[in-house]
């Protein structure tokens, strides 16, 4: 599969060839849902949790005495139907991952990049080196070539200046080739590699 590839101003530079193994795919979308909740579960701390009678501080003691009061009888004041009491089933501190193989994680990777060259939504350019760090003018540009949401994927090495430039415009993130993931991908409109991103993509799943 060969694409063009672009420069900031949408001038056409030159062409690059991509791997029909990589970016030629049939999407699947069993496959991609699967990797999506592997991503999203990893993602989840765990660290959520409710205190349980035992935890709950306070004394022991017996809230009132056994009759004679008018009220039910309570063995302590700090049971799960008391006000102040503990939480009953509560969430608990736990690990949400879940196990996938690397060969799915690979292939749904593979798939969500197909997905985006077929459906013309992968972008080319030669490079995302900018010469100062300035919001407003990148925006300018990225309105130009009709960009209101794209996932901006660069060599390991990114540029400073691009990072900041694209800090606080929403709807446009910027990553390196080792954080290009599956969730991030279908979240954004656009998908935009660079001519050294689509090398070290293909390297890295050693198609």
């Amino acid at each position: 599969m060969q694409v063009k590839i672009i420069n900031f101003d949408g001038k056409e530079v030159g062409k690059i060839d991509l791997q029909d193994s990589i970016f030629g795919l049939d999407a699947r979308a069993d496959i991609l849902h699967r990797v999506v909740t592997w991503q999203r579960a990893k993602s989840r701390a765990g660290t959520h949790a409710v205190k349980t009678v035992s935890d709950v501080a306070g004394s022991g003691k017996k809230a009132f005495k056994q009759k004679k009061t008018g009220n039910a009888r309570q063995g302590e004041r700090y049971n799960v139907h008391m006000r102040g009491g503990g939480v009953v089933h509560g969430p608990v501190v736990r690990d949400h991952s879940i196990d996938l193989p690397k060969k799915i994680r690979a292939l749904g990777l593979k798939m969500a990049l197909s997905s985006k060259a077929k459906e013309d939504s992968l972008i080319i350019i030669d490079s995302e080196k900018l010469k100062a760090a300035k919001t407003n003018a990148f925006a300018k540009q990225l309105k130009k070539l009709g960009l209101n949401s794209a996932l901006f994927v660069g060599a390991d090495n990114l540029d400073d200046n691009f990072k900041k430039s694209a800090a606080n415009i929403n709807n446009v993130d910027v990553l390196p080739v080792i954080g290009l993931n599956v969730l991030d991908i279908l979240n954004h409109d656009k998908l935009v590699l660079t001519a050294d991103a689509v090398k070290a993509v293909e390297g890295r799943l050693g198609a």
